[in-house]
């Protein structure tokens, strides 16, 4: 959720709140005043009316309300009606106009007049309460809804010109290149805030891209004075070993030197490949066919796989193809495979299948493999002296560059799957 229409949702709530508990107040209020506005109506028609009654005693006689709006109905001198103040209060009557009960509002008093007491009732019509919180509701309803729409307006136009720096800093951010030597040019703006932002995101970026320059320069010089010596000490004790003045003994110890060597050599480029991998130095994007790759790999290790007579089974039930860098899709495939190929048994098979933008990888096995390791640098769980315990590693890495998923499942057999974009140009 966008951060206007965040803000714009917890507006609206409050808003409703806000709306609801000022909506209840102000009917209890407007009902007061509407009661004390009757009241004081009431008490000037009480007052006329008795001022009549007092010109014109004969209106003492009339005792309902069907010609009027006041009655009058003599009462005899006691304590009680001598105590007696005026009361308010609401009742219903029949009204011909509507052919129903209607609620009024009615005033009971006593007045003397030539010694004789006299209870007075004056009525007077009421809004209905029913209709009054059924107006009221729509108009707060109409009212709440206009303010929601304003919000969103405001936060559109207004709100939105205003957050325009910020947002311009997240696009140019999303389209940021460590890789490139590119810089960013921050909106102009006056609000502090912003400022302080983008200060502080151009000396993050500068110091993110110094760090990201001297660890690839690191990297590059690691690559070239590590591997150097070490294939001029192989070639040095390869020749030495075909010296015709040495022993079994001198031969084997040779041999056990070379052989170290060369893997302390793989050890070395993997490590090396997996930093670049993690620090995106391959920038080399093309569109891949993922079968024909799969084909040069199971091709290229033909060999290694008729030497552990290992048949491996290659199934196309989809052509895939994917964006990416080669040699990165080239050494992913490579490792998982190779991997099936050397963790095998002999006289097993390996399969291989190009399914719904997903491709799979199966060799047999009898026990599954720690789901929580295995996909860590240097875990080896078999005895194989040339593994490295960088393979699985190193595919891990490249399919979480491509953002890929990369799982384990263990069904009657190890099973690699590797799962694609569901938006590819399949067939």
């Amino acid at each position: 959720m966008k951060l206007l229409n965040y803000t714009t949702t917890y507006f609206a709530f409050l808003l409703l709140l806000i709306i609801t508990v000022w909506a209840l107040i102000f009917y209890w209020q407007m009902l007061d005043e509407i009661y004390d506005s009757m009241d004081d109506g009431l008490e000037n028609q009480k007052m006329l009316v008795i001022q009549k009654a007092i010109k014109d005693p004969s209106i003492l006689q009339k005792t309902n309300f069907d010609d009027g709006y006041y009655t009058f109905r003599k009462v005899t001198k006691s304590d009680k009606i001598l105590s007696h103040r005026d009361q308010y209060r609401d009742t219903t009557m029949y009204m011909l106009n509507e052919d129903d009960f209607e609620p009024v509002r009615l005033l009971e008093s006593i007045f003397r007049h030539e010694d004789e007491y006299y209870k007075v009732k004056v009525i007077t019509s009421m809004v209905e309460e029913d209709d009054l919180i059924e107006d009221l509701f729509y108009s707060i309803l109409w009212l709440y809804i206009g303010m929601v729409v304003s919000i969103l307006l405001l936060n559109n136009f207004l709100l939105k010109k205003v957050w325009h720096p910020f947002y311009d800093l997240l696009r140019k951010l999303k389209n940021f290149n460590i890789e490139s030597d590119q810089e960013i040019h921050y909106a102009e703006t006056n609000i502090e805030e912003f400022k302080l932002l983008n200060k502080n995101v151009d000396r993050l970026l500068k110091k993110s891209r110094e760090s990201y320059v001297n660890q690839k320069q690191f990297i590059e010089n690691a690559s070239h004075e590590l591997q150097t010596p070490l294939a001029i000490s192989i070639n040095k004790l390869e020749l030495l070993l075909e010296s015709e003045h040495l022993n079994e003994k001198d031969i084997s110890l040779l041999a056990d030197g070379i052989q170290n060597l060369e893997r302390l050599s793989k050890f070395n480029k993997s490590l090396l490949l997996l930093s670049k991998i993690e620090n995106r130095q391959f920038e080399n994007i093309e569109t891949l066919d993922i079968n024909q790759v799969l084909q040069e790999i199971i091709d290229s290790l033909e060999d290694l796989a008729d030497l552990r007579k290992i048949n491996i089974e290659f199934e196309q039930q989809q052509q895939l193809f994917f964006e990416g860098n080669k040699e990165l899709i080239f050494i992913l495939y490579v490792n998982l495979i190779k991997n099936a190929i050397i963790h095998s048994s002999k006289n097993n098979r390996i399969y291989i299948n190009v399914a719904q933008n997903e491709v799979v990888i199966q060799n047999e096995g009898e026990h599954p493999l720690n789901t929580a390791v295995i996909f860590q640098r240097f875990y080896k769980k078999s005895g194989v002296k040339s593994s490295t315990g960088i393979g699985l590693a190193l595919a891990k890495a490249i399919a979480d560059k491509y953002e890929l998923g990369l799982h384990y499942h263990f069904r009657e057999g190890h099973l690699f799957i590797t799962e694609f974009p569901v938006n590819l140009k399949n067939s």
